[in-house]
């Protein structure tokens, strides 16, 4: 697993929990997600119709809903929640004591 830093910031407090925010970190267009004390990390578009998921909302379930059709995805393993099958691609999280990490997988091209 590759891990590039994010932020170095403790973007805790200034962040509002439930918040969405497209990124672009090594090349890959990812959304941002901070749900209670966690940070998420998926893709940039909905599976479905290639909505863009930061311009959703994260339901009280922590499933973050695209804005599109609204299907809902776990933001832990990128399941579709709402039944129809899809699934989105996700990555994972890791707070350091140096800041916010994101994981790739070498060659990784999503």
């Amino acid at each position: 697993m590759n891990w590039v830093l994010i932020t170095d910031a403790p973007m805790s407090l200034d962040w509002p929990e439930n918040q969405l925010l497209d990124m672009e970190v090594d090349g890959k267009k990812i959304t941002l997600a901070r749900w209670k004390e966690g940070y998420f990390a998926f893709a940039q578009k909905c599976p479905h119709a290639s909505g863009r998921m930061a311009q959703g909302y994260i339901n009280p379930l922590g499933q973050v809903v695209c804005p599109l059709h609204r299907y809902s995805f776990d933001m832990k393993n990128g399941r579709n929640t709402s039944g129809e099958g899809y699934f989105l691609k996700t990555y994972p999280i890791e707070q350091r004591p140096e800041g916010i990490f994101i994981g790739f997988k070498p060659n990784s091209f999503f």
